[in-house]
């Protein structure tokens, strides 16, 4: 096993996965950039890169096994690719919803469980998944999105606590809304118009850099004012003021 720590970022072409892979190659770190688009990950930067549909198992397997082959180890798996739709919920084709989840949840799903034997065999290994603050209630308008992402949450919480037997740490990220282009296509109705777009890629990139060497504690880490302060006060208020508030927040 080689001493240069890894890490290994599924949606690394652009936005918040390629602020990421740069944040931690100015770190010294060996940076697997992976991405559906993979002319933009083998031209983003140095190290292994190459194709990865998130929804297809054998594709994790083939871009796992390349990138350990590359380093030796895996420190840190980033579950960064992810997807979003924004619109009334029968406005929205149902197969755009069935995409949602399989991109954002099963994508996921099939990344941990595919890297667990790599994870397991390198001291401290980490797996930092991108949540959204929009997991602390269900948002009207970005529906099947705001499900994705609770379903991230209690995923991360659940393997935090089965995997730290085998020595690996699961933490997520939970941002507000990013300035991306993902962000900009979902237009700009309900909690995105509300509360306003105030961080930027980089922001997240150095929240999971921190994340990265931060001793374990916090399993959910908020990132940007709104949702440091909606987190705490969605899972502390009564059911409906929870509610309320997600209303208001979603009414542009």
């Amino acid at each position: 096993m080689t001493s240069q720590q890894s890490v290994f970022i599924s949606g690394a072409a652009a936005g918040i996965g390629r602020a990421i892979a740069e944040r931690f190659a100015a770190g010294g770190w060996l940076v697997g950039r992976y991405d559906i688009d993979e002319a933009a990950v083998r031209a983003a930067g140095s190290g292994p890169a190459g194709r990865l549909d998130v929804t297809d198992p054998a594709s994790w397997t083939r871009s796992l096994t390349e990138f350990h082959n590359a380093a030796g180890r895996l420190d840190v798996l980033v579950n960064n690719a992810g997807i979003l739709t924004s619109g009334s919920f029968t406005g929205i084709p149902l197969a755009r919803h069935h995409q949602i989840i399989d991109v954002n949840v099963n994508g996921l799903l099939s990344g941990c469980h595919l890297a667990f034997d790599h994870l397991r065999n390198t001291p401290g290994a980490q797996v930092i998944n991108l949540c959204s603050a929009s997991a602390f209630y269900g948002q009207p308008g970005l529906v099947s999105y705001a499900a994705s992402k609770s379903a991230v949450a209690s995923i991360t919480e659940g393997l935090d606590l089965e995997w730290r037997t085998h020595g690996i740490t699961v933490r997520d990220i939970q941002p507000s809304f990013v300035s991306t282009a993902m962000a900009r296509a979902a237009g700009e109705a309900g909690a995105l118009a509300r509360l306003g777009v105030h961080l930027t890629p980089e922001d997240i990139a150095e929240a999971v850099w921190r994340t990265a060497h931060r001793r374990p504690g916090r399993v959910h880490i908020p990132v940007g004012p709104h949702a440091r302060i909606l987190g705490p006060a969605t899972r502390l208020a009564p059911a409906r003021l929870a509610r309320a508030a997600a209303a208001f927040i979603a009414r542009a």
